[in-house]
């Protein structure tokens, strides 16, 4: 241990600072360093004075940019608090005002939705909320393998032919000119309700909301398609309220409808902060009491028993909701996720259990591929910006998760290419793209497209998707890389593992996880406090499940806490754990509770760990 902590000086994480612990080199090969930057330790002693916190909780807080002013409602975020008035978003009061409409001439409403979770959550939002008027909204779901994303012209004549009078898209649009002129032709208008980035050129539509648009100054970019289509309900609401229209009838109770948009939030991975973070903590409260049969019967079919947290909205509920999309019936989740009828939430939801399974199957084969054009690629060149991976016989629906696969591993922007049919000869591929923080693969696959190279394409900084002839992908991948590099390429943020304090097995108490339990809601830009346990021996390592490594790790003090990493095993960290034969390690990692299967105890989560001896 002295000689790594001596060594440790000589050695500089990105912003110049000595490593934590001197980890320069950990398993997973990143730099560990120290969250709070120097400039804000008096920031953190005065959040803990003022507001008579622990001083572990000021350096949590001021090291995710909480300023003093902010704690209470960073610690309570309500939506009193940080709901803004949704007029603040360009088009809102024209989508009220035509969606108001519909509702009092009880027009038929239809509502064309992506078939990932979001888009299902947002669906089944406008579904409910129409019901509760008194009108059956239709639901249209794009199949993803032969309609793609987004609108089409054939899906608007169904539409149309069917005797739709209003078509409200969500979570897709924003770039769909051709298919929406359509239907301004047939006579039928369109509200857009999307959060995708946006060309300065959008398409005529009776309005268009969302706060990624680039005259849009409402400052809610971080919201998800459900988000806004919960301010677009809060102002519907405050429309029809000011026609007298609720003195008739009662008003709907919105607040019932957050656990729809807490899922939403989590399984789009969008930052938690602001308003997502208020969306996501009273939407699990909603979720809670069980009220949505379908997300009642799906929560049993995956056997969760405890209440739930975003660890379940982001991989039990929403994987299988989105398997639907994936591999089933595009539509399944949308219809799990509005019906109120208990018999038929079950059997949706045990048949998306199923297909979940599937899903899982057909991924880990098509990663296994994935993964040896990716080593190739970065032993031909270990700079590589992003890695671009195309095969025959993929399967469309889970290009997606097996590019996040190589984001974990490569800690780089990835693309997942498969090609339509069997044949090398010709065909169009459809893919999926996954990004580094600091990289912004929406704007760059929207510039691709815009240069001809794609057929289609768009998204927002963190994940896009695309459609790209074969014969136009050497000339695509020669773009991404060229213009990644002009932007800076992959952040250094990436090479650097963040850590916000050491802590032995002894300090996991109950007090101190009900204490790290008020930064909640935790998850994609408002990250679980990640602690290390250094110097902890490995007293038990085994398997669990497939490819995840458990173990105990016992302090100097001989106290001991249960750990796993997830998907570990056959990997540099599994092998480091499963091999450390009783060796003390340094293990990084967050706390939770564990309370399956009726348990109550803590353990860490672990993330990366590193042997002490081999920092030099």
């Amino acid at each position: 241990m002295r000689s790594a902590q001596v060594s440790a000086v000589q050695i500089e994480s990105e912003d110049g600072a000595a490593p934590f612990l001197g980890v320069a080199a950990s398993a997973r090969g990143y730099i560990w360093r120290e969250r709070l930057r120097p400039e804000l330790r008096a920031s953190a002693t005065a959040i803990s004075q003022r507001h008579g916190l622990p001083e572990l909780m000021g350096r949590i807080l001021a090291a995710r940019g909480v300023t003093l002013d902010d704690v209470a409602t960073f610690l309570d975020p309500t939506l009193k608090a940080l709901m803004p008035d949704p007029s603040i978003l360009r088009d809102m009061d024209k989508a009220a005002t035509r969606i108001a409409d519909a509702v009092q001439a009880k027009q038929q409403v239809a509502v064309f939705g992506d078939y990932d979770v979001d888009g299902a959550c947002s669906s089944a939002l406008i579904k409910r909320f129409m019901a509760h008027h008194g009108s059956d909204a239709r639901i249209y779901i794009p199949d993803r393998l032969f309609e793609g994303y987004g609108p089409n012209p054939g899906a608007i004549e169904t539409l149309v032919k069917e005797g739709a009078q209003l078509i409200i898209t969500v979570d897709c649009g924003t770039t769909s000119h051709q298919p929406l002129a359509l239907a301004r032709e047939l006579g039928v208008d369109v509200v857009v309700i999307d959060h995708h980035q946006a060309d300065e050129q959008l398409p005529e539509v009776v309005a268009l909301v969302n706060p990624n648009r680039q005259d849009d100054v409402s400052g809610q970019g971080a919201l998800c398609a459900a988000g806004v289509v919960f301010l677009v309900l809060v102002a519907v609401t405050r429309e029809l309220r000011r026609r007298g229209f609720y003195k008739a009838t009662r008003e709907p109770d919105l607040l019932a409808l957050l656990d729809l948009v807490s899922l939403a939030t989590v399984a789009d991975v969008v930052p938690l902060i602001g308003l997502n973070r208020a969306y996501v903590k009273k939407g699990l409260t909603v979720m809670h009491a069980r009220e949505n049969a379908g997300l009642t019967a799906l929560a049993d079919a995956a056997g969760l028993t405890s209440a739930p947290t975003p660890y379940h909205l982001g991989f039990i509920l929403g994987p299988r909701i989105n398997a639907g999309g994936r591999i089933g019936n595009a539509a399944l989740g949308a219809t799990l996720l509005s019906t109120d009828d208990p018999v038929e939430a079950q059997r949706i939801a045990e048949l998306l259990n199923r297909l979940n399974k599937e899903r899982r199957d057909i991924e880990t084969a098509v990663l296994e591929e994935a993964m040896a054009v990716a080593d190739r690629q970065m032993s031909e060149n270990p700079e590589r910006t992003i890695l671009v991976v195309a095969a025959d016989g993929w399967h469309k629906g889970v290009v997606g998760l097996v590019a996040s696969r190589l984001v974990e591993r490569f800690r780089r922007p990835a693309c997942v290419i498969a090609w339509d049919g069997e044949s090398s000869a010709g065909g169009n591929g459809t893919g999926s793209l996954r990004s580094v923080p600091g990289v912004d693969l929406g704007r760059a696959v929207r510039a691709a497209a815009a240069e001809g190279l794609l057929l289609k394409g768009g998204g927002h900084a963190m994940a896009a998707g695309l459609t790209v002839s074969r014969g136009a992908l050497a000339a695509f991948e020669s773009y991404m890389l060229a213009n990644l590099v002009s932007t800076g390429g992959p952040s250094s943020e990436a090479s650097c593992l963040d850590i916000d304090a050491a802590l032995v097995a002894s300090g996991a108490t109950p007090e101190l996880m009900t204490l790290l339990e008020r930064l909640g809601p935790c998850g994609q830009g408002n990250k679980d406090a990640r602690f290390v346990l250094p110097a902890h021996r490995v007293k038990f390592a085994k398997l669990a499940g497939e490819a995840h490594a458990r173990v105990i790790l016992e302090g100097g003090d001989g106290a001991r806490i249960d750990a796993i990493a997830f998907r570990a095993v056959g990997q540099p960290l599994g092998d480091l754990l499963m091999g450390a034969g009783g060796m003390p390690l340094h293990v990084a990692g967050h706390l939770r509770r564990d309370t399956w299967g009726g348990r109550d105890r803590i353990e860490m989560q672990i993330e990366d760990a590193a042997d002490p001896r081999r920092q030099s």
